[in-house]
């Protein structure tokens, strides 16, 4: 038992605690996002996610290993691509689009909704003083916040395999679509390696603190509304 404290005692639970609210929040960003691309597909004819068990929210089904590393550890990353079979859809360039777009407006009205929470969240410690569930609680929404406008802006970057490549691709004709979504197979060496060397860092970091703040602002009413039911 001695042993056992003094191993207890020696490990930084705090440390363990925050990166454990980060994988739970990464989990769920990378889940919401890929079962929102499987059901607008699904809606839209394509009934491929769900044959494949894409519609699940069991993480297991999404997770790629090393975009799940890149979420943890740098807050950009991804999961494994949602099968879409365009030949489902009326009009395909536009259906993949729609899918696509799915993903990342996911992202962002659960950054939003974390925005909300965080910051009713917030009234509370201003009346009532810091406790340590709150403080988990404002921790974890902060991340989610954070975590959810990284992969939403991250997917929108107009360049293949990534969502916002999809919705360039609508504009294209069908010779120049072909052309693009070539690139599928090259692109996320290149994004890997653009993220790698921080090439990416600066247009990424700027658009998530501009988004972040417009979201907080945009949350502020839940701010005022749990102060004034509290004071």
């Amino acid at each position: 038992m001695g042993m056992f404290s003094q191993l207890a005692q020696g490990v930084d639970w705090s440390s363990m605690g925050a990166m454990a609210l980060r994988i739970v929040a990464v989990l769920l960003c990378l889940v919401v996002h890929e079962v929102c691309h499987g059901l607008a597909a699904y809606w839209l004819g394509d009934p491929t996610a769900k044959q494949s068990h894409r519609l699940s929210l069991n993480p297991i089904h999404h997770l790629d290993p090393f975009g799940l590393l890149m979420m943890v550890v740098v807050g950009f990353g991804w999961a494994k691509p949602v099968p879409v079979d365009p030949r489902y859809f009326r009009k395909p360039k536009q259906g993949m689009a729609i899918t696509a777009l799915a993903g990342p407006v996911s992202n962002f009205l659960l950054a939003y909704v974390s925005a909300i929470l965080y910051s009713g969240l917030y009234a509370v410690l201003v009346v009532r003083g810091e406790t340590t569930g709150l403080a988990l609680a404002l921790e974890f929404f902060g991340v989610l916040m954070t975590l959810n406008i990284g992969l939403g802006i991250f997917n929108l970057i107009p360049f293949p395999p990534l969502d916002g490549s999809k919705v360039v691709a609508m504009f294209l004709s069908d010779r120049q679509y072909v052309q693009w979504m070539r690139l599928e197979r090259y692109g996320m060496i290149v994004l890997m390696a653009a993220l790698w060397f921080g090439l990416l860092d600066g247009f990424l970091g700027t658009a998530r603190s501009w988004m972040l703040d417009w979201m907080l602002r945009g949350a502020s009413f839940a701010y005022t509304g749990v102060l004034s039911l509290l004071m």
